[in-house]
């Protein structure tokens, strides 16, 4: 069938994938925000749908006051003797630990803390053995080396020293080590480069699980990094994980990200799912992709279904209530400043703003096309409350209904870096309560109306690229946030908003 990339879409990062009881699950990467860790499952490898996530307790991951693009990283899932294991770092504490679950649509364990440092860590399990790995540099020289120990998988606790196993292949930045067993050999794969326009999967082999590792002669197994724009708008593509189908197909998973156009080399959804096959050739090494590159569209051996994105990622207040997967908060999630009810959602603000290192009330969606139009209506005592496209604290846009002595108005401000400005405000009618909000976006800019009497209102544009890693740096993507806020004041001051309805992909 005729597969065509990214299969998943917007900021699901770091992909990690296993096979168990016949179907596939996944885990990608959640940074700053919480719950941590969304959890995938899919039957034919394509067509894939949340089912959950691996961190839904305060008590298994602190996010308190962390830094944009901190937190959890690069989580690895694994099965073994009838329990999945979700391995991840919280980045900001430099802890790596696993969680574990019997039941795949239950919650997961309290965190099991592993004492080897390093990110990226992954779990191999073999003749009752289980292996732990992460990235770090190698005490001997200072170079990046994948650092290996067994551990007790009860406790977490290390039962041999870790050791360097490999060095990669020489690129910058070894990271997300993943050990296989194919065959008569072990194979170890990892990502170099950066996960920037130089990312790249490389890999090497060996007879046994410490090595020594012979590295892939033509290595990297998987890049993007010499295609321009003109050749391909998919860039950064890396940080692979393995895993065979029923058929004994091997499929590579791995992260890239759409850059705007052919000619702007900047990227605001963030870093996406894509998929390759793996070809094994007869001397037991393997190749991956296109000639070793990942395409947009490409023909795959897989018995699934067509795959059609038509309204997959729209989002609508009918169709999201709170028990939605699709939802992402900054850091926390106080429940009592949330109310779902007749298809409107009510948030009750607080002292925490966006441009805050805090706990904002913030209901997100993350931004999974270029093409968008967002329609939402905004009835508000807060002091201030309404929508933004937000990639950190430092880069956002807000389109807000604003309380100040007496008076409403909406705001366009536009966050860039150090500089923030109120682009245009509009008060509101005489005797108009309830503010429309429009947005429509495209490849290169959003564009913001207002209604808040009988006229609609153009309050501005502003560029994507603006809230692309290129600009802001960091790991994340753009996510479209209802937000409240009562900086001043702790009264019980709501906003409601209503009619939500988000296309994407027009």
């Amino acid at each position: 069938m005729k597969v065509t990339n990214p299969i998943i879409r917007g900021f699901y990062p770091d992909p990690s994938v296993c096979k168990a009881n016949g179907k596939y699950y996944m885990v990608c990467s959640s940074f700053e925000y919480f719950p941590g860790v969304p959890l995938f499952e899919s039957e034919d490898l394509i067509n894939w749908k949340q089912i959950g996530h691996c961190l839904t307790r305060k008590t298994q991951v602190d996010l308190h006051e962390i830094d944009s693009s901190g937190g959890v990283f690069a989580p690895t899932i694994r099965y073994n003797n009838g329990r999945f294991y979700m391995v991840t770092t919280n980045d900001t504490y430099h802890k790596n630990f696993y969680v574990y679950t019997d039941n795949i649509y239950g919650e997961w364990s309290e965190p099991v803390f592993v004492e080897q440092d390093g990110i990226d860590p992954s779990l191999f399990f073999e003749d009752g053995k289980t292996y732990f790995m992460s990235n770090g540099s190698d005490p001997a020289d200072n170079n990046g080396c994948i650092f290996q120990c067994e551990i007790d998988a009860a406790t977490g606790k290390k039962l041999t020293e870790s050791k360097p196993v490999w060095k990669g292949s020489g690129g910058r930045y070894l990271e997300s080590p993943h050990l296989y067993h194919f065959g008569d050999w072990y194979y170890i794969m990892a990502a170099e480069g950066g996960t920037e326009y130089g990312h790249m999967v490389t890999y090497a082999r060996a007879k046994s699980p410490y090595g020594p590792f012979e590295q892939y002669p033509a290595n990297p197994v998987l890049t993007n990094r010499n295609l321009g724009g003109h050749q391909s708008t998919i860039q950064g593509i890396g940080h692979g994980d393995l895993v065979q189908d029923d058929q004994g197909n091997t499929f590579m998973f791995c992260l890239g990200f759409r850059q705007t156009g052919m000619w702007q080399p900047f990227h605001h959804l963030g870093r996406e799912v894509f998929i390759v096959p793996v070809h094994w050739n007869e001397d037991g090494w393997f190749t991956a992709g296109v000639d070793g590159i990942v395409c947009k569209e490409m023909e795959l051996d897989i018995d699934a279904k067509p795959c059609n994105y038509d309204g997959k990622y729209n989002a609508s207040l009918d169709k999201m209530d709170a028990g939605s997967l699709r939802w992402c908060h900054l850091r926390e999630y106080k429940e009592e400043n949330y109310k779902f009810a007749d298809g409107c959602l009510s948030l009750r603000g607080v002292k925490a703003g966006l441009s805050d290192i805090s706990a904002p009330t913030f209901a997100g969606i993350r931004q999974s096309e270029f093409n968008t139009v967002l329609n939402v209506n905004v009835n508000s005592d807060a002091e201030e409350a309404g929508i933004t496209f937000y990639l950190c604290e430092k880069h956002h846009y807000d389109l807000a209904v604003c309380n100040n002595n007496g008076k409403k108005s909406v705001i366009l401000r536009l966050c860039i870096g150090d500089a923030t400005q109120i682009i245009k405000e509009e008060e509101f009618a005489q005797g108009s309560e309830e503010a429309s909000f429009r947005v429509v976006s495209t490849n290169e800019d959003y564009s913001f109306y207002a209604k808040c009497g009988d006229e609609e209102v153009f309050m501005g544009k502003a560029g994507t690229k603006y809230l692309s890693s290129e600009v802001a740096g960091g790991f994340t993507g753009t996510v479209m946030a209802m937000y409240a806020v009562n900086k001043n004041d702790n009264g019980d001051k709501w906003a409601v908003f209503s009619g939500l309805n988000w296309e994407q992909g027009i």
